[in-house]
């Protein structure tokens, strides 16, 4: 009973502001999501984006100009839910935005996955990128609720104590691990970015969001208006968002190590002799 929902609209349908808080059914919100992370709202200038603001504020207020269609009002949500905070209503910072997560933060996944890291290059990486994930988390909080700048420092901190501490702590390991062969040590090494990155990030939205448990957070009707504050939402939101936080970076993390393994397994001729020692996909 904690979050209303409306049903999920198609962009062939009539026009409903409300797709923009909640959809009724999975494959609604996995299209919403898609939207969000369109990378092509990156490049909507100033004009288009202020367009695409007015037309809804003269929907909303029921002085919508003839001959608009549906299609129109679906694409201008788009763009203004890709590019615009819902509590705040101001521009997110391109590299933090949903939309910009791929492309700015694939850099530094490179970067997480270079072959024969030292422990300063590993500390560095891992620094990066639970920076980038904090500026991102802080962009697209949720703020209905006013938070101490404390809060959000806290998180950082604590997500980049986590993740270097891991990743270093489970190469220090590894080495060590005398009755492992050369080839399973650099296997498992492979994989060292994952739990890394993922317990980080459990960390960052843990201590970044803590206080919405005690404070609740703003629950709305099928018109966008608050109807109260609750806990129960904001526990919800919390842990489904850490379990994104692990998910969402598996593939880039597992899926290489594994089909790398495989590959080498095979002894694909001349793979071995030249990714083995030049490729940073095999390390």
């Amino acid at each position: 009973n904690v979050f209303v929902k409306c049903e999920a609209s198609d962009v062939s349908a009539a026009f409903n502001m409300c797709y923009c808080l909640f959809q009724g059914t999975f494959l609604g919100r996995l299209r919403h999501f898609i939207d969000i992370i369109d990378p092509s709202t990156l490049f909507v200038s100033e004009t288009k984006l202020k367009e695409c603001i007015e037309l809804l504020d003269d929907y909303k207020h029921g002085r919508l100009p003839p001959g608009v269609s549906d299609l129109q009002l679906w694409e201008a949500q788009r763009i203004k839910q890709a590019i615009i905070h819902p509590d705040t209503g101001e521009k997110i910072f391109m590299p933090f935005r949903m939309s910009g997560y791929v492309p700015f933060g694939t850099p530094i996944v490179i970067g997480l996955l270079l072959p024969n890291q030292t422990v300063v290059s590993t500390i560095i990486w891992q620094w990066l990128n639970q920076s980038h994930n904090a500026c991102v988390n802080y962009a697209n909080r949720n703020a209905t609720k006013p938070t101490p700048t404390s809060k959000f420092l806290q998180g950082y901190v604590g997500a980049v104590t986590s993740a270097v501490s891991i990743a270093v702590g489970l190469n220090v390991l590894i080495q060590k691990a005398n009755k492992l062969s050369p080839a399973t040590r650099m296997i498992i090494q492979r994989f060292v970015p994952f739990p890394a990155v993922a317990s980080a990030n459990i960390c960052n939205v843990a201590l970044m969001r803590h206080n919405e448990l005690s404070e609740g957070i703003d629950v709305l009707d099928n018109n966008g208006n608050v109807v109260g504050s609750s806990k129960i939402a904001a526990r919800h939101a919390i842990m489904e968002t850490a379990f994104t936080r692990v998910v969402l970076p598996m593939p880039i993390f597992v899926l290489p190590p594994i089909i790398m393994s495989y590959l080498e397994s095979r002894g694909e001729p001349g793979f071995g002799t030249v990714c083995c020692s030049k490729s940073w996909f095999t390390h």
